[in-house]
């Protein structure tokens, strides 16, 4: 008689491997590594059944340090690389690992595709507003002025916003955390996990060599309260150190303001409700810059359509039907055909 034993629950250390993680000491990647190890385990996730695939940068190095299947690919490519692993194999669990900019200067066309065709994968994008890799020269998404090796008197471009490109596309989930948010991160990584269709993350990441502390003026203990709103499905869009800051509608305009609860007559009331079906609520949300407004942490957009593959394998078994018990050489043949003679 066979006995069948039970499938053994993994931890967050059955997903590391043996290699030795190869960033720069306080990089913020190790934090991004303990967050997706800690996310698999948590979710059930097995090692057979889950594939990283990567490009080119810092951020590529990821599928040698998760003890699960790995695709280390070419610069900006890695969408369709994993576009092709998750139509050969549909059940499979796949992630998709891109730094800026690998996702947003020499893959954003297949950013761009990947996003509106809705493939059932998690896109992560580590974005640390500059080239680490290549040490230091300033990315797509680096704000006007950055100096850097490729711009030393100061960027004059202007940034590319990661989430409001990927709401643009089509993308069914967009989403925001950071790689020190230890709690947040992974409760995230589980919402992408959980969509069916291409879950797009963005996650502010620290580059403690050639850009440490960019994002300082939202993430710094001191401000962070202040500075940064955790948006929640149903819940009021509140902030601040003392839970007295909302988001609303500005008077006469179709834009976003904070106020301030008990000013000028505002009352809890006055303050939006996040709904992340709306896709309009949700560029704002995108498009909030500081210091005049926060940050958006959180799952900004939401609204589950079938998935690429679900269209594809429908369409395999339409073509089944129609073409049962019929003569393959006589359907190669049919409509306009020619001769070539001579």
């Amino acid at each position: 008689m066979n006995v069948v034993s039970p499938v053994a629950k993994l931890t967050a250390k059955d997903f590391a491997t043996d290699q030795e993680v190869r960033w720069c000491p306080g990089c913020g990647d190790y934090a991004i590594l303990k967050a997706m190890q800690r996310t698999l385990a948590e979710i059930g996730a097995r090692r057979e059944n889950t594939v990283f695939v990567s490009g080119i940068g810092c951020a590529a190095r990821f599928p040698y340090y998760m003890a699960t299947y790995g695709f280390h690919t070419i610069h900006g490519r890695a969408p369709a690389f994993a576009t092709g692993i998750k139509l050969a194999n549909p059940g499979l669990d796949v992630w998709v690992i891109s730094g800026d900019g690998d996702a947003l200067s020499i893959g954003g066309n297949h950013l761009l595709h990947v996003l509106r065709r809705n493939v059932n994968l998690q896109l992560l994008m580590f974005n640390n507003e500059i080239y680490g890799l290549t040490k230091g020269q300033y990315s797509p998404t680096s704000r006007a002025g950055t100096r850097s090796p490729s711009t030393p008197w100061g960027s004059i471009e202007n940034p590319v916003c990661a989430v409001a490109l990927a709401l643009g596309a089509g993308a069914r989930f967009v989403a925001r955390s950071v790689d020190s948010l230890q709690k947040h991160l992974p409760e995230v990584l589980k919402r992408a996990h959980a969509h069916n269709g291409t879950s797009f993350v963005e996650i502010f990441q620290n580059c403690i060599v050639f850009n440490n502390e960019v994002f300082a003026d939202f993430t710094a203990k001191e401000i962070a309260d202040d500075a940064e709103i955790f948006v929640e499905h149903g819940k009021r869009l509140i902030f601040g150190k003392n839970r007295n800051r909302g988001l609303r509608i500005k008077p006469g305009a179709l834009a976003l303001e904070a106020v301030t609860i008990g000013e000028n007559g505002v009352t809890e009331a006055d303050i939006l409700v996040h709904e992340e079906t709306n896709r309009a609520l949700a560029g704002m949300l995108a498009g909030m810059e500081r210091p005049a407004m926060p940050i958006a942490l959180g799952v900004l957009y939401c609204d589950p359509t079938p998935s690429y593959e679900d269209g594809v394998r429908d369409h395999f078994e339409e073509a089944k039907k129609l073409g049962a018990g019929k003569d393959l050489n006589k359907l190669l043949r049919r409509g306009h055909t020619w001769t070539v003679s001579g």
